[in-house]
């Protein structure tokens, strides 16, 4: 199965798991019907950004939507877009991790909807400069370099030079 196919198949089964239908998915995730819909009938591949929204609405890991069973090195790059998020390792239920590896692309930005409440990022950069803006300010974190912040609040990713940026995302969900 490819990964557009198996995130259109799990999407479709964690809303019929919860009962809900596309208007009940729409108002927890803030993203369209309309949307939804094409992604569960697989006519339309998410941003990384809308993918962001209907996982933290689903109250699941990202990874959930982006890695087979059968794949644990799926690579979720929508329709050749900016940013591009490879999973490093398996979700780890014991330990509620995701770990991702991410390019941006040169001139990219990327917003970030809040995860669920109690979610801590850590953000290292392995190569380039990454343009992070958290509680409403913009800082940068040069190659070698990391952060760690409160994922449950709004914070984007961006970058302004002409070379594209590669960081790890260590993503802990509260137990």
């Amino acid at each position: 199965m490819d990964i557009t196919q198996h995130l259109a198949t799990t999407l479709k089964t964690l809303r019929h798991d919860r009962g809900w239908s596309l208007s009940k998915l729409a108002e927890e995730t803030g993203v369209s019907k309309a949307m939804l819909g094409q992604i569960e009938r697989n006519e339309s591949s998410p941003t990384v950004s809308t993918l962001w929204k209907i996982a933290t609405g689903l109250n699941v890991p990202f990874s959930t939507f982006i890695t087979p069973e059968a794949d644990k090195q799926a690579v979720f790059d929508p329709q050749q877009q900016a940013m591009v998020v490879k999973p490093l390792f398996p979700w780890d239920e014991t330990l509620k991790f995701d770990h991702f590896s991410i390019t941006l692309a040169p001139g990219a930005l990327s917003e970030s909807t809040p995860h669920e409440t109690g979610v801590i990022e850590h953000v290292v950069v392995i190569s380039g400069e990454l343009e992070m803006q958290l509680e409403g300010e913009w800082q940068t974190i040069p190659a070698d370099s990391g952060i760690r912040f409160a994922g449950d609040k709004p914070h984007a990713y961006r970058n302004s030079s002409d070379r594209t940026v590669h960081f790890h995302s260590l993503i802990h969900y509260p137990r």
